[in-house]
């Protein structure tokens, strides 16, 4: 895919997720119940979230234009493949106080939670769960794929909560004004991304690794429900690991907050990962192959290397009609064993 084609296609996702969140702040505007409230902020945090993503990528893949044409030739390193990551049964443990949870003394607390997840620029979110002082855990249902991490993928999680106790009264959103993003967004390349870091920089939380809000705009920062970072970790390969595991939270809030919950500075969950070169075929084309002990006996085949396998093929049509492959010679089992070793180096993420 060309750069213009790549460009192109990260501004239609720029535009879209800029539409998705003026349709956001419309719907928060005219929510009349907190649960419709809680959703559509959640919204605009996820989409403003994508749109910092999304323009970081731009931003990456002009630089490398710029290099390219004053002459900086790219690396000729192998690529690593890539793969999928996966997230599921995730769990916070909460620690309440004995009086709060054995007594149910003190004062209520109640609060609105879910995590953003994020690996490159591919960010999804959970559902929003209610969370007071009869949970022992904050529990996330949701299984969380990631199709396109690279070896070196860094699993942001980040734990955003909601104080569901104070009033919620549906006039105090305010009246419903029109956003002055959806003229500009169709006219130009550079209008689109402006329009875009102006929604972007209205977002309700701390959003991405290492970012800092920008202050919020008056009448953005006043719709309804806000979500706030709670706490985050980050998650690599070295995280993935057989069965479930734990670990550690960092906390980005205080008990002083309104939106505060007692964790136990931790989570548990299962991540795997499954590069994509093994489940796809890596290369393929015709292989020589030596057969029985004369040196001058050699035979034609069709061959694929996928994961540690070769398969070797007498034609093309064989492997399309998922016949066996043929060519059991010690000679084959001994190529066989030496691309083995050395994928295994390769296909790990």
């Amino acid at each position: 895919m060309s750069d213009n084609i790549q460009e192109g296609e990260v501004l239609r996702q720029i535009e879209r997720e800029v539409r998705m969140r003026e349709g956001a702040s419309k719907l928060l505007a005219a929510c009349s119940r907190r649960e419709q409230a809680l959703e559509a902020s959640k919204s605009l945090l996820t989409c403003s979230a994508r749109i910092l993503a999304l323009l970081s990528q731009l931003q990456r893949m002009r630089k490398a234009q710029i290099l390219q044409r004053v002459g900086h030739r790219p690396s000729e390193e192998a690529v690593p493949s890539l793969g999928k990551v996966s997230l599921s049964d995730l769990r916070v443990p909460l620690m309440w106080k004995d009086s709060e949870y054995f007594k149910n003394k003190g004062e209520l607390q109640r609060c609105a939670v879910f995590c953003l997840l994020q690996c490159g620029t591919e960010i999804h979110d959970t559902d929003v769960v209610m969370v007071d002082r009869t949970l022992t855990d904050i529990c996330f249902e949701d299984t969380i794929i990631f199709h396109e991490a690279g070896p070196g993928f860094q699993l942001r999680v980040e734990l955003y909560s909601s104080s569901a106790v104070e009033d919620f009264s549906p006039g105090a959103l305010g009246p419903r004004r029109s956003s002055r993003l959806g003229g500009s967004v169709g006219r130009s390349s550079g209008k689109k991304i402006r329009a875009a870091f102006e929604s972007a920089a209205v977002c309700g939380g701390n959003v991405g690794a290492g970012s800092v809000s920008p202050p919020l705009s008056p009448d953005l920062s006043t719709l309804g429900p806000k979500f706030n970072l709670l706490a985050h970790a980050t998650l690599t390969l070295e995280h993935v690991q057989e069965g479930f595991k734990t670990h550690d939270l960092s906390l980005a809030a205080t008990e002083d907050d309104p939106f505060w919950l007692p964790l136990y500075r931790s989570m548990c969950c299962r991540l795997v990962a499954q590069p994509l070169c093994m489940i796809q075929p890596i290369i393929s084309g015709q292989l020589k192959v030596k057969l029985g002990e004369d040196l001058n006996c050699w035979g034609n085949g069709f061959s694929v290397l996928r994961g540690k396998s070769l398969l070797c093929y007498q034609s093309q049509e064989d492997m399309s009609l998922r016949t066996s492959h043929y060519l059991k010679s010690p000679s084959l089992r001994i190529l066989s064993s030496v691309c083995q070793r050395e994928i295994r180096t390769f296909a790990r993420l």
